[in-house]
């Protein structure tokens, strides 16, 4: 994204920990960026006071106020289930135009296909980025490559949608980064995408191309010479709604490690079932690969929201005795951990 870009970000009704990721994702990487959040049911609060990060950034009434901050973009901060643009909001985008504001758009509504915003942004020189607008060189079919692939790919996985698979992939590639690796991170979501300007919107790909769209995004940072190439995880290999969209990224990366996420204190999942068993999830994500090449999963990446530091402490202690697997809230305590997890299994020196 351009550095120089002032964002306020249209997060109404919705901005909290768990239902406004692409907000949240902009606070948290994006920082310097983000100016005020747009949610009228918690005007007058901070970033801080609603999350539990992000300093001081003002939760504002409306976009009229969000102007007041001088803002060049438009951020939508939310994805709705089926991710389609709610009809309120169309004025407020129109708005947002004619007060040259770029938009940027995360949602399976492509605003830049509608021909009334369209009109509008080419009227008052302004640019809207559809990030789930698949181009048409990536409506491929996977060939194969990981068996030719020198790089090692990871994985990110969940016991569950929504669990922090982002997260933990980018705290861990920052550690790679930190210790002078040649890592890479490659989105698959529109807020993945809008933090490292690279990657495909997986769950807006044609079915047949989801393991071919992310096996290209891979082969072309192997040919940027990276040596570790994280990929964001999406959806849930036991999520009813959204499995096939996890399978076909575990397909398309044939990922040389994974690490799974887990939320100790989700029970069950949208629909009402038991997560089933972490040993259980942890065996069935390795044999699905395994059909096709060795790979494991090597740590445990902890969402501990609702948690004091201590409990998410005594949480990660639960897991690693039941696994046997180094488990770590990265967004809290850094991506050593399971950098150091990852890293041991590639069986590379680790420095202390």
């Amino acid at each position: 994204m351009n550095q120089k870009r002032r964002m306020i970000v249209l997060a109404e009704g919705r901005f909290s920990p768990l239902r406004s990721k692409t907000a949240n994702g902009a606070i948290v990487y994006l920082r310097e960026q983000v100016l005020a959040i747009i949610d009228s049911t918690k005007a007058g609060q901070t970033a801080q006071q609603v999350l539990g990060y992000g300093g001081h950034i003002p939760v504002v009434k409306s976009l009229k106020e969000g102007l007041k901050f001088k803002p060049n973009a438009l951020l939508i901060g939310i994805a709705p289930s089926g991710g389609r643009l709610p009809d309120a909001w169309r004025e407020m985008i129109k708005t947002a135009i004619r007060n040259k504001l770029d938009i940027l758009n995360g949602l399976h509504t492509i605003l830049s296909d509608d021909p009334e915003f369209a009109a509008l942004a080419k009227e008052h020189h302004c640019t809207i980025t559809d990030w789930r607008k698949i181009p048409l060189i990536s409506e491929v079919v996977s060939q194969g490559n990981w068996r030719t692939r020198r790089a090692k790919a990871i994985l990110t996985v969940g016991t569950d949608c929504n669990i922090g698979k982002m997260t933990t992939m980018l705290e861990v590639h920052k550690e790679f980064l930190n210790r002078g690796l040649k890592s890479d991170f490659i989105g698959t979501g529109q807020t993945g995408m809008m933090i490292s300007r690279k990657g495909i919107s997986v769950d807006a790909i044609i079915g047949d191309y989801i393991a071919g769209s992310i096996e290209k995004e891979i082969d072309e940072s192997e040919k940027e010479k990276f040596d570790y190439i994280f990929v964001e995880g999406q959806g849930s290999l036991t999520h009813q709604g959204y499995s096939g969209v996890t399978l076909g990224l575990i397909h398309g990366t044939m990922p040389d490690a994974m690490l799974i996420c887990h939320q100790p204190t989700r029970l069950k999942d949208d629909y009402a079932i038991p997560l089933p068993d972490i040993n259980r999830l942890i065996r069935l994500h390795e044999e699905v690969v395994n059909i096709f090449r060795p790979t494991k999963i090597v740590g445990i990446g902890i969402n501990s929201i609702g948690l004091t530091d201590q409990q998410s402490d005594a949480e990660a202690k639960k897991l690693e005795d039941a696994t046997g697997l180094p488990a770590v809230d990265a967004f809290r305590f850094g991506g050593k951990k399971l950098a150091d997890a990852l890293l041991k299994y590639f069986r590379v020196p680790i420095d202390e």
